[in-house]
């Protein structure tokens, strides 16, 4: 049967390492894991040397040249050529894909209940959930993917807003140094309490208010009282109202005013001093609990390297251990499938006989013929049987639904002559009388055939490979028989047997 022909992975199936850990919802197999990466499967390609790899960890590897196989070297088994590593050497294992994207697994992102296959998480749910945690491309802050467009909208510091008073652009944070800049925010008169005046009117307002207070302009030197600002005079009185004004400070009461405040200052100074000696004293204290802080933080650093260079001692020893594990599994394996073997050769040799004579029992004959009918298993050999302990060796070939021109309509069965260990010491061509027979179980009417083989043909020559072409009856039963209602067949069975005339040998 043809097998479609893998596809090269895409550039978006190959951009990417291999699925964490963490979602697997069952039992982790190290035969799902990327011998480079060591994470799930992704798109897993197969060395020579027997390793997988994701697509994109083996492309990546190999991107810089042959590279000997890492997972070969750990395990102790590194082996030229097929250890090493180049473009070409691997291909896609659809067989490992198939079984990794059928693994269950479910979302590690916290309140997420998703659950279904790798194939699944990769198609759907990967970098989609809404759940997942990602960081804010403004302010950093990591937040859920759902929560994305309300975090920009309200909660980010970094996001761009609009001042509702003079329509510019400014970054939230900022918001209170933008108040005290607005030309357009409104300001509240303090003297008439009049709302609501722009900050780039309020100047010219107070200077007309009749309420607002300001301070005396000998604040300076002491004066703590607050007056009106008076309105314009008119044009006429302006010369009487500038004579009425004017002032002249006496120096006795300026000299007193100095004094005044120049012994406020020095209290003032002095405050400070203390306070200055008050934090001095704090300093201190925080300086000697900053070197107790200092010294425990270098001990438990202390403290920190000693476990972790014993936790890489121990993942080392755990190491070494799985190494050796997977190589006596590996040796087990390969006992087993010699067991195996031995035993199929034991059935073989327990059902062999060495006399020519040699009886086929056929079980489960109508899925057998089936088969034969759909071209699924067209046609079975036996196993084989001798004339002697040396001599020839041979088997017998039946087609169930008929072969060449017996095909749709009788039972065929063919004599084969197969190559043996004594071929050498034997009489060529095979020259013996066949007789071929399907038994009757009651014993009635067995249906018989024989022939003498044709020394000119090759089916009865010396065997050059495993078996000669087989010869027999292409006609030997006629299916009908065994339609009908008959003997032959009991208990979904029948037997074949085959007679070699020792005449001569």
């Amino acid at each position: 049967m043809a097998t479609e022909e893998p596809s090269p992975p895409s550039s978006m199936e190959s951009n990417k390492p291999g699925f964490p850990k963490q979602i697997l919802a069952n039992k982790l197999e190290d035969k799902h894991l990327c011998n480079c990466c060591q994470k799930l499967l992704r798109r897993p390609f197969q060395a020579q040397c027997g390793h997988r790899f994701c697509s994109y960890c083996f492309n990546r590897t190999v991107r810089d040249g042959p590279q000997k196989c890492s997972a070969c070297i750990k395990e102790d088994i590194f082996e030229e050529p097929t250890s090493i590593l180049k473009q070409g050497c691997a291909f896609p294992d659809n067989a490992a894909r198939r079984e990794v994207e059928n693994l269950s697994v479910v979302c590690i992102n916290e309140g997420c209940t998703w659950k279904g296959n790798i194939k699944e998480y990769e198609l759907s749910h990967e970098g989609k959930c809404d759940y997942m945690i990602i960081p804010c491309p403004s302010c950093k802050e990591q937040i859920r993917f759902n929560e994305q467009e309300r975090h920009n909208e309200r909660e980010c510091p970094e996001r761009t807003l609009n001042c509702k008073y003079c329509k510019e652009p400014f970054h939230f944070k900022n918001i209170k140094a933008h108040d005290e800049i607005c030309p357009k925010y409104p300001m509240i008169c303090e003297g008439c309490a009049k709302k609501k005046i722009p900050r780039e009117k309020y100047v010219d307002h107070i200077k007309f208010c009749s309420k607002f207070r300001t301070p005396c302009r000998f604040h300076v030197v002491g004066c703590d009282m607050s007056v009106t600002l008076p309105l314009p005079p008119p044009p006429a009185l302006a010369p009487t109202l500038t004579v009425s004004t004017s002032f002249t400070p006496l120096p006795s009461s300026v000299g007193a005013a100095l004094e005044l405040q120049l012994h406020s200052e020095k209290t003032k100074v002095a405050e400070l001093g203390r306070r200055c000696t008050d934090l001095e004293v704090k300093a201190g204290m925080f300086e000697n609990v900053v070197c107790v802080l200092n010294r425990e933080v270098e001990r438990f650093a202390t403290t920190m390297e000693a476990s972790n260079r014993q936790h890489r001692l121990d993942q080392d020893k755990i190491e070494a251990l799985s190494n050796k594990v997977r190589q006596l599994e590996r040796t087990m394996g390969l006992k087993d499938l010699t067991v195996a073997e031995m035993e199929g050769r034991l059935r073989e040799i327990s059902g062999t006989t060495f006399d020519g004579v040699f009886i086929w029992r056929i079980s489960d004959f109508t899925k057998k013929r089936q088969d034969a009918i759909a071209g699924r298993a067209p046609a079975m050999f036996s196993p084989a049987f001798y004339t002697s302990k040396y001599g020839y060796k041979m088997c017998l070939r039946i087609y169930l639904n008929g072969d060449g021109t017996g095909r749709g309509s009788h039972l065929s069965l063919f004599f084969v002559v197969m190559r043996g260990l004594s071929d050498a010491l034997l009489k060529w061509p095979f020259n013996q009388k066949v007789t071929l027979m399907l038994l009757d179980q009651s014993n009635r009417e067995h249906i018989i055939d024989a022939f003498r083989p044709d020394v000119t043909s090759s089916s009865f020559q010396r065997p050059v490979s495993e078996m000669n072409i087989a010869s027999g009856c292409p006609l030997f039963c006629p299916l009908s028989k065994l339609d009908a209602k008959n003997s032959y067949i009991r208990d979904d069975t029948i037997f074949i047997k085959a007679i070699v005339d020792l005449t001569g040998l």
